[in-house]
């Protein structure tokens, strides 16, 4: 995958180089059907702070995601990375 593919992240709207990831806004447990590209960091960092339940709720909309300040906070901070941006996380 490269950045003329046209690709940008569901949640922070970088574009991509080689790492993408799928995912479902509605989780695939509650009939989620349509799956958004994402970076890695950026896919963990939306069940980190929503349950499946609260997901279901909020929909495929992104900008109710970046209402959550700690959301928000990250892509703040991600923006300026490069597209393959990795740094390990805590488990």
């Amino acid at each position: 995958m490269s950045e003329e593919s046209g690709l940008t992240c569901w949640l922070c709207g970088r574009g991509f180089e080689t790492l993408i990831q799928w995912h479902h806004p509605v989780p695939k447990s509650k009939k989620g059907r349509a799956p958004v590209p994402v970076h890695p960091h950026c896919h963990k960092t939306i069940p980190a702070n929503f349950t499946n339940a609260e997901l279901a709720r909020i929909g495929d909309d992104p900008g109710r995601i970046l209402e959550n300040e700690a959301v928000a906070k990250f892509v703040r901070w991600i923006s300026g990375k490069p597209p393959d941006f990795h740094a390990p996380t805590r488990s």
